[in-house]
């Protein structure tokens, strides 16, 4: 017959090559208990021409899906600096309770003139 043949491969012809990986020979420790400077230092890694995510992530000790999590993050805070022009954005939530502190310092500011008023202590 012209087709290929399927190879057969026996214990003579197939060995596996096992590396044992030894914990003296990881640069960093497990993802959560790397600093924000130490997890921005591998994103910024990343972003040299000759970085290969791979390597990178083997170097670090981290998942791929680690350090994609980490990239996004850092992307989208990027992306919401740029965005309020370096202002700082508030949520709206936010805005309603300074409102309301602002509105109770107030309050309390009458108050104490009031009673200021009262002790004669004006």
């Amino acid at each position: 017959k012209g087709g290929l043949e399927t190879p057969v491969l026996d214990s003579d012809t197939f060995s596996y090559n096992v590396v044992p990986i030894l914990k003296e020979n990881c640069v960093m420790g497990k993802p959560s208990q790397m600093s924000a400077e130490e997890r921005l230092s591998v994103v910024l890694e990343s972003l040299r021409p000759e970085a290969s995510i791979a390597d990178l992530c083997r170097k670090h000790g981290i998942s791929q899906t680690t350090f994609y999590k980490w990239r996004d993050k850092f992307l989208e805070g990027g992306k919401q600096a740029l965005l309020s022009n370096g202002q700082a954005k508030g949520s709206e939530a936010d805005k309603a309770r300074i409102e309301e502190l602002e509105r109770v310092i107030g309050q309390q500011s009458v108050e104490i003139r009031v009673l200021k008023k009262n002790l004669n202590l004006h």
